[in-house]
């Protein structure tokens, strides 16, 4: 009790005692200032071994932690710990074996201080795994099927299908050679099976890329029939759609429910999908009641823009109306899961939004999103362009109900577009005055479609040649819309009319400025450069739309006929070639080809092409010509008879064919049916001296008594031909007389003849591979070809006998005969705004203020 120190009573107990208090001991912040202390530090003083404690107390004698050797007093001081390790009887008690990690009281003299020991050099090398152990060998062997299947996707990525399943193949040996390796190990158990499935499915799916359709389904076949695989029967939609390529539907819609059946209710898009595919296959076999269930189920449960146009379709088959109005309804109604866009408009005022709006403003969500709207847009357009005739007594009350409903969704814009589908349908009724009221009700609406309607109207004008009111309303578009192109080639069409070509040439670059796209503009702009004589320029715009337009028959055509023009025939029957690589049995290219092998002097060429064009189209008059002159030329006279006969079943007025037909039959030496032929010519034509000059030659020398009357007809329409020759001579003498006596009595100035232009016309054929509206003609590059081609005829028919030989009239006068050029002369008319056409164009066209195409 003599160490216990009571506290008096009267003294305040501070339970803060203390707290403050600061024992300089411990102050490590001037131990730099501190001299002892550094003197310690650099001698050998600092590393001198620790002294035990000679005195029971606190544990500032710095002596190690011992022991509880012997019996300890507890001292309980305010000065310190309980001491430890207290001496008794005068004798210390021993030292413990503890102490630091990583320090060492007896350190060597001059060793380095190295608690990681990187002193003593790198670590060894691994031992090196040895390959040769099965377990090894089937490692290496995994990793070498896994990497085959990782190539054979890849190369099916990039569309080497050939590749892929090469790879494929090679990929499931060596995963027979692996499961057989591990039989052999005894490690059976341990194959994997997740590798296994990838082979297989890989393989399959490779098979049926291939077009190979019983080695996938044999595939599929071995996975689904093995229990080992989980989830295997989900496979069964790959075979279903493998038998749905067959055509077999019936097993296909089979393995649909088979399917079907082994998917939970759990994952109801992958059921939505498989019963989508069901209503198809069904649509496919006819049987519209049942496709109808499939698809009014999905609409119910998860309805989308898909299932409900094939749910209109299928109304649509059956005839019910009111089905289809309901149906169309709900398709409109479809919710499509995309953001707004007005929230891709940027702020003003916040500059850190304006960043983040630009750069998601055209990223991969956002176009997925106008993907998506335009897909809907265009399935809902589709639908309404289909039932709109068939839901009401008249289409125009159809359109109204359709568009009634559009402004009342969320596709409020599509509304202008049933307008303008609505006038198109009217134009492909042959109603245009319904057409052009429709399209001028939009003359006050918005901008955009106010420029639609005014292009199509301008378009309409055009085609009716009504140029004053084409220019009007292209005028009207581009004020509504100057960066229309179509409008732009509609104004630049109307200015080509009136002849003022450098200026069309302008709209059509500003077209092609706005948009370098339209092929209409640039068609037109070679057809302009054309037609001002700048023959490269046009040759060069035809060879870049020849680029976009891969197997235009125009644009094959009109870089020909240039060739052929820069005097370049091998270039041009080069383009024709490819021509008929397009067009294989148009008959008037192939003429066109007969012509220039002709020119160029092949002439079994000229007349290969020639046969061809005659089979084709046998009504062709200068290829009849040409065919029956180069028989007779080659002594053929009884084949060109059947050329001649046709021509006079197509020409029946001209006489120059009957007797070409009697000649042959001359020439040949079948005289009786010459004469039968001539006799039944001056039947027809009394008056024509050439047949009466045959009759009387061949009634002389085969000794007939008909000579006599045939002689006198010919005397009295010989006199008659004279006397009108001699009608005409003096007419022309008073006339020209009296011109004379004009002049002289009106001075000497004179006043310029005003000859009438020109007017030519198209040719059916011809219009082929004309531009689409009708236009002015370039006929100077083809005269030349038509003279020459006639020269040439006049030169054969000219060969046959003359008056000098036997059975031929008694004075020499050529048959009077020319031949026109197969393709007639050339009229490049420029084409039209035409819009561009897509697989749903069966129904109407497809987009808002294009052109129209004439059918």
């Amino acid at each position: 009790m003599e160490n216990v120190h009571l506290v008096p009573e009267e003294e305040e107990d501070d339970l803060y005692t203390g707290y403050n208090d600061y024992n300089p001991t411990f102050d490590s912040e001037d131990l730099h200032n501190d001299v002892a202390f550094q003197q310690a530090v650099r001698t050998s003083h600092g590393r001198r071994p620790p002294m035990t404690a000679k005195y029971p107390g606190t544990a500032i004698g710095g002596r190690p932690i011992g022991t509880a050797y012997g019996s300890r007093i507890p001292v309980g001081t305010a000065m310190g710990r309980p001491m430890t390790g207290a001496v008794q009887d005068g004798a210390a008690r021993p030292m413990t074996a503890v102490r630091a990690a990583g320090y060492s009281s007896a350190i060597a003299r001059g060793s380095v201080f190295d608690p990681l020991g990187q002193s003593k050099g790198p670590a060894p090398p691994l031992e090196t795994k040895n390959e040769d152990t099965p377990e090894e060998k089937i490692k290496i062997l995994e990793k070498k099927v896994n990497d085959l299947i990782e190539e054979s996707c890849l190369a099916h990525a990039r569309g080497d299908l050939q590749l892929s399943l090469e790879k494929a193949k090679e990929a499931g040996r060596k995963e027979r050679a692996l499961v057989r390796q591990r039989e052999q190990t005894g490690t059976a158990d341990h194959i994997n099976l997740d590798l296994t499935y990838s082979v297989l499915f890989n393989l399959a799916n490779q098979y049926a890329s291939n077009d190979m359709y019983t080695e996938a389904l044999n595939t599929y076949q071995v996975i689904v029939k093995n229990k080992m695989f989980n989830n295997a029967g989900r496979l069964k939609v790959n075979m279903a759609n493998i038998y749905f390529k067959q055509k077999n539907y019936t097993k296909a819609i089979k393995f649909y429910r088979m399917a079907l059946d082994q998917i939970s209710n759990a994952h109801n898009a992958m059921r939505i999908k498989i019963m989508q595919n069901i209503g198809v296959v069904f649509i496919h076999m006819g049987q519209y009641s049942d496709a109808i269930t499939s698809f009014e189920y999905i609409m119910s449960e998860n309805p989308n823009i898909k299932t409900g146009f094939n749910l209109i379709l299928c109304y649509y088959a059956i005839g019910d109306r009111e089905r289809m109005k309901k149906a169309f309804q709900k398709l409109i109604c479809v919710p499509l899961g995309i953001d707004d866009d007005d929230k891709y408009i940027p702020p003003n005022d916040d500059p850190h939004a304006n960043m983040v709006i630009e750069a998601i403003k055209n990223d991969k969500l956002h176009q997925m999103e106008r993907e998506r709207k335009a897909l809907a847009e265009k399935y809902i357009m589709t639908s309404a362009k289909l039932i709109a005739p068939a839901i009401e007594s008249s289409f125009a009350a159809g359109f109204d109900w359709c568009v009634d409903m559009v402004k009342g969704s969320q596709y409020v814009e599509l509304a202008n577009d049933l307008e303008i589908n609505k006038a198109i349908t009217y134009l492909r009724q042959r109603d245009f005055k319904q057409a052009v009221e429709t399209l001028k009700m939009f003359e006050k609406k918005d901008s955009r479609v106010k420029s639609a309607a005014a292009t199509n109207l301008s378009f309409l004008y055009f085609l009716e040649k009504d140029f004053d009111q084409a220019d009007r309303y292209a005028e009207l578009a581009m004020s509504a819309d100057r960066y229309n192109p179509a409008a732009l080639v509609n104004k630049g069409n109307t200015v080509f009319v009136k002849e003022d070509h450098e200026k069309a040439a302008e709209f059509y670059k500003e077209a092609l400025r706005n948009d370098s796209s339209c092929t209409e503009a640039l068609y037109n702009l070679g057809l302009t450069y054309k037609r001002l004589g700048r023959l490269e320029e046009a040759l060069d715009c035809f060879l870049k739309l020849h680029a976009i337009l891969r197997n235009s028959a125009q644009v094959m055509y009109q870089l020909a006929n240039l060739y052929e023009m820069l005097e370049d025939p091998h270039q041009a029957i080069e383009w024709l070639m490819q021509l008929t690589s397009v067009t294989p049995t148009d008959a008037q290219v192939l003429a066109k080809l007969g012509d220039l092998y002709d020119n160029e002097g092949d002439k079994s060429q000229a007349f290969q092409y020639y046969y061809e064009s005659y089979r084709y189209f046998p009504s062709n008059i200068s290829v009849i010509e040409w065919l029956g002159a180069y028989y007779i030329d080659t002594q053929f006279c009884e084949k060109a008879i059947q050329y001649f006969e046709r021509a006079t079943l197509i020409q029946p007025t001209q006489v120059k064919w009957q007797l070409m037909v009697a000649s042959c039959y001359r020439r040949s030496g079948n005289y009786q049916k010459a004469l039968e032929t001539y006799k039944d010519i001056h039947r027809k034509f009394p008056e024509n001296v050439e047949c009466l000059r045959f009759l009387v030659r061949l009634c002389t020398d085969m000794g007939l008594k008909e000579v006599q009357d045939y002689a006198t007809k010919l005397k009295k329409v010989e006199k008659m031909k004279e006397i009108r020759e001699q009608r005409v001579r003096s007419g022309r003498d008073s006339s020209a007389r009296g011109r004379r006596e004009g002049s002289a009595g009106s001075g000497s100035s004179s006043s310029p003849i005003n000859t009438p232009p020109l007017r030519a016309s198209v040719s059916r054929s011809e219009a082929k591979y004309s531009p689409v509206l009708e236009q002015g003609r370039d006929s100077g590059q083809s005269n030349h070809g038509t003279s020459a081609k006639g020269e040439r005829l006049s030169v054969k028919l000219k060969t046959l006998p003359g008056s000098n030989e036997p059975y031929e009239a008694s004075t020499q006068q050529e048959i009077d005969a020319s031949y026109v050029d197969p393709l007639g002369p050339q009229m490049q008319r420029p084409k039209t705004a035409a819009r561009k056409r897509t697989e749903e164009d069966e129904f109407a066209d497809e987009e808002l203020g294009d052109d129209l195409l004439p059918e």
